[in-house]
């Protein structure tokens, strides 16, 4: 028996990283797994290729009208939704003189917005259901501590460990479990783009700030999604019915709390 048998999961931003490394475990794990992303056609690809229990799913974090729809289109698919991984999310870096109002803006809608709201959707259609589920919040190493050139993406993801908090506290008496992961350093596009931001503020050689912080990962090398999937399985599941508001660190020993 697999551990998320006949569940219904949407995992925003899941067209490709984290997010489809993500939909490949619960899939494996008995799961039927919409695909959400901003871009319909990444993820109409992934689903093809993930199979029958994978379905593309149009979702725009930062607009409600697409976040109604993409619950909507999940329950008429699947008739429930027991399962939301909230894993859609931006990155920026600057200098804090140089900070936009725009960078701010978009940060903001997407990261700390798009997670609210998207939680709150979902929240409604497992209240209406009256069987509860199971809010997954993606969070970061970097919500735990602020880093010099990332004022504001460190800022949004401790806004997503406190609302983790403060909606678990608030969802469990409706039996849903609301919960966060906190990944450190994951290999794959988003670090590509990181090192590449790092290089021009930093004056660094493209690759080198990525070899630098692998460097200072105590398990000796940078993460990859699959290294993050067993926490997500395993906070969807039964077995973590009595786990509320925590946020866990997947990180390879770089944060300890």
């Amino acid at each position: 028996m697999t551990r998320l048998t006949d569940k219904s999961a949407l995992i925003t931003g899941s067209a490709r990283g984290i997010g489809r490394g993500f939909a490949e475990r619960y899939i494996s794990e008995g799961a039927t797994v919409a695909i959400a992303d901003i871009n319909m056609d990444a993820a109409q690809a992934t689903a093809r290729d993930l199979g029958d229990r994978a379905y593309a799913v149009q979702l725009d974090v930062t607009d409600q009208s697409s976040i109604d729809a993409a619950i909507s289109t999940v329950v008429d698919k699947v008739g429930k939704l027991d399962i939301l991984i909230n894993n859609a999310a931006l990155f920026d870096a600057a200098e804090t003189v140089d900070i936009t109002r725009a960078s701010y803006d978009k940060l903001y809608a997407v990261n700390v917005a798009g997670t609210l709201f998207t939680m709150q959707a979902a929240a409604r259609q497992m209240i209406a259901q009256g069987h509860g589920g199971k809010i997954i919040n993606m969070a970061s190493q970097a919500g735990r501590r602020g880093e010099p050139l990332v004022l504001v993406y460190c800022s949004t993801k401790a806004a997503v460990i406190s609302m983790t908090q403060s909606a678990g506290l608030n969802l469990i008496k409706h039996g849903i479990n609301v919960n966060a992961i906190a990944p450190g350093v994951v290999d794959g596009e988003h670090w590509d783009h990181v090192d590449s931001m790092f290089a021009k503020l930093e004056g660094k050689q493209l690759g080198q700030k990525k070899a630098e912080v692998a460097a200072g990962v105590p398990a000796g090398r940078f993460a990859v999604p699959a290294d993050l999937t067993g926490m997500a399985v395993f906070l969807a599941s039964d077995e973590a019915n009595y786990i509320v508001s925590q946020c866990y660190n997947v990180d390879g020993g770089q944060w300890m709390s």
